[in-house]
This record gives structure tokens, C-alpha cells and sequence, in this order.
């Protein structure tokens, strides 16, 4: 069983998401996944109707490329939430979207000795 102020927090962040999102359905990974990489369009001028939220994000993203996932832990937002005001802004045409860079593949051990052996010589 659960005190009451954990219900609160629990609603209250539940509640906080609806209206952020304005009850609309969360985009699908496909459409913005947690990797890919964001930033602002360059000349672009923040909407007088942005909410906190966008303000935050746009702050956030005239620094350079943040992965969705950066940009959701640093507003402290959902993932599905950050990726939902993402994609309006991507839309907008106010952002940049760049792929996640592909995953590296596995180096054969004897290459990566290799490797380390001549960093250490060079020291």
C-alpha cells in the first residue's frame, strides 16, 4: 500500500503529461527514436505561443545536437512526452534531425592489442 503523497506525485506527473501533450496519442519510435539527434534550424525564431516546455527545449537545442533521450532527461519529461514536443517542433520546421550514428562493429582482439601496444610505445 502506498502513503498518500505517493499518490499525489503519481497523479500529479500523469496529469502534467496530458496537459503538456494536450491528450494527444505519443509518436511511434519510428518517427523519432531515442538516438537520433536534434537541434534548432538556423534563423529560426521561438513560437510566441511556446509553453515552458518548448522554451526549455529550445534553450536546450541552440547549443548544438542532443540525442532525444538527452533532451528528455534534461527537462526531466517522459521520453514519449520530449519525443511528442520534438516531432511538432521537427514539423514546424524548427528543428534539424539527424540519424543516431550506426553501431560500431566488434575489432578482432589481436587488432585492438595491436592498437593498445603502439599507444603504449608511444608514451
Amino acid at each position: 500500500m502506498s502513503g498518500h503523497g505517493e499518490d499525489a506525485l503519481v497523479s500529479s506527473e500523469l496529469v502534467r503529461s496530458y496537459v503538456i501533450t494536450g491528450g494527444r496519442q505519443l509518436p511511434t519510435d519510428d518517427e523519432l527514436s531515442l538516438h537520433t539527434l536534434v537541434t534548432l534550424a538556423p534563423g529560426r525564431q521561438l513560437p510566441l505561443t511556446a509553453g515552458p516546455e518548448v522554451r526549455a527545449i529550445w534553450e536546450l537545442c541552440s547549443g548544438g545536437y542532443l540525442a532525444v533521450v538527452e533532451v528528455a532527461a534534461h527537462l526531466g519529461l517522459p521520453v514519449g512526452v520530449a519525443r511528442l514536443l520534438l516531432t511538432d517542433l521537427a514539423e514546424q520546421g524548427h528543428l534539424l534531425r539527424r540519424a543516431a550514428p550506426p553501431r560500431a562493429k566488434p575489432q578482432e582482439r589481436a587488432v585492438i592489442e595491436k592498437v593498445l601496444h603502439g599507444l603504449l610505445k608511444a608514451l
